[in-house]
């Protein structure tokens, strides 16, 4: 079977660039090209894989000393912000929403320790990988909004 190609003109008055046809309402699921685009799914990328620390951390550092309330927060959060990265990274056009909702838990990463020390005393290993995995998440949901925001067209 053929593909039928078409000429994408290029501005700079080079020779125009053969691509492949796409069927009509399967524009929106082409891969990403802008500079943006990419960025977005970076840091779509790099905030699943703070996720994945965030649920994996009670397995490698000492995050209570009694008690396993710690363990059970970090794996759901962990969980969750996976999750948010893995349908952002789905979406052909990014979900501000998700980026939003990304920095609400590192927000609640970074509180979680004081409010989880009421019960039971928390390590200190904890409160630094929970305040940093969080203002990791807070910054790349920002740049990730970022990111977004300068993907959308402009309406005039």
């Amino acid at each position: 079977m053929s593909t039928p190609l078409i000429r994408r003109p290029e501005s700079d008055g080079a020779s125009a660039q053969a691509r492949p046809a796409l069927a009509a309402g399967s524009a929106e699921y082409a891969l990403p090209a802008t500079l943006s685009g990419i960025g977005a799914r970076v840091l779509a990328v790099l905030g699943l894989l703070t996720g994945v620390w965030v649920a994996l951390s009670p397995w490698f550092i000492t995050l209570q000393y009694a008690g396993s309330n710690a363990t059970t927060v970090n794996l759901i959060s962990g969980l969750a912000v996976v999750g948010a990265g893995v349908f952002a990274l789905a979406s052909p056009r990014g979900f501000p929403g998700l980026q939003l909702a990304s920095a609400l838990l590192g927000a609640w990463l970074i509180i979680a320790g004081p409010i989880l020390s009421q019960k039971h005393p928390i390590a200190d290993p904890m409160y630094w990988s929970n305040s940093w995995a969080g203002a990791v998440l807070i910054a790349l949901a920002a740049a990730g909004l970022a990111a977004v925001a300068l993907r959308r067209p402009v309406r005039r």
